[in-house]
């Protein structure tokens, strides 16, 4: 499930950074992480602090999402028994959170949220490292689905270090567009102005990917994948 399932955990962190529960609110939370302010169109940061403080908020939520995705790990391992089963119920509610993300079904459960908001000041790296834990143990709706899905799929991985690598990739997914497009909305806003009118397109393509993520984990396709792929890097050994 390696192979495949980080190419999908990376994806599913990339579109849940530009999802419209997320991408949005970068401006609020750059000036709350540098103590800057919006003015004339673009962002006015101290560059050192946003730098920083950006990694520091980065370092923040892929330590949650890495310690759930290792506690996902660690549950399946236990039922290790019940392997394939566990595959096919995880198969079938990726789908499910998959064609709720892509807005094709409306189960209003799934869209309830849950954030945490810090009216701390963030005086330092360490605060922005908070921060990040805080943001990332918020439940909202567009990452909350991705999430669960690549969560989901931790699950049913046969090891621990799968599970980890699985939400290291998620997290590296969201952290590469959060740091670059950081620094670009601090010269301009006119680049987030125009993605913004891409959002709900880019929320259909995340879940569709998570559907077929779906429809792999379910068939037992995404281990033959994986195997594949596996003998195919043997023999260009």
């Amino acid at each position: 499930m390696n192979d495949v399932g980080i190419v999908f955990a990376l994806t599913a962190g990339v579109l849940s950074f530009f999802s419209p529960c997320v991408f949005p609110l970068l401006p609020a939370y750059i000036t709350h992480l540098t103590g800057g302010k919006i003015e004339d169109s673009k962002l006015e940061v101290n560059q050192t602090k946003l730098y920083l403080r950006s990694i520091g908020f980065i370092i923040g939520f892929s330590i949650i999402f890495v310690a759930l995705g290792a506690s996902a790990s660690l549950i399946g391992k236990l039922l290790l028994d019940y392997q394939d089963i566990i595959m096919q119920i995880a198969g079938l509610l990726i789908i499910i959170l998959g064609l709720q993300m892509a807005g094709l079904l409306n189960f209003k459960f799934l869209m309830k949220e849950k954030r945490i908001h810090s009216e701390r000041k963030i005086k330092n790296i360490f605060s922005s490292v908070v921060l990040g834990m805080a943001f990332a143990s918020g439940w909202t709706p567009c990452v909350g689905l991705a999430l669960s899905s690549i969560l989901l799929l931790a699950g049913s991985s046969e090891t621990l270090t799968q599970g980890i690598v699985l939400l290291s990739a998620y997290s590296l997914g969201m952290a590469i567009p959060f740091f670059i497009i950081s620094i670009v909305i601090s010269y301009s806003l006119k680049t987030m102005r125009k993605i913004n009118k891409y959002l709900s397109k880019l929320a259909f393509i995340n879940g569709m990917v998570m559907v077929m993520l779906g429809f792999l984990v379910l068939s037992g396709q995404m281990q033959k994948i994986s195997a594949w792929l596996s003998a195919y890097s043997f023999f260009q050994l």
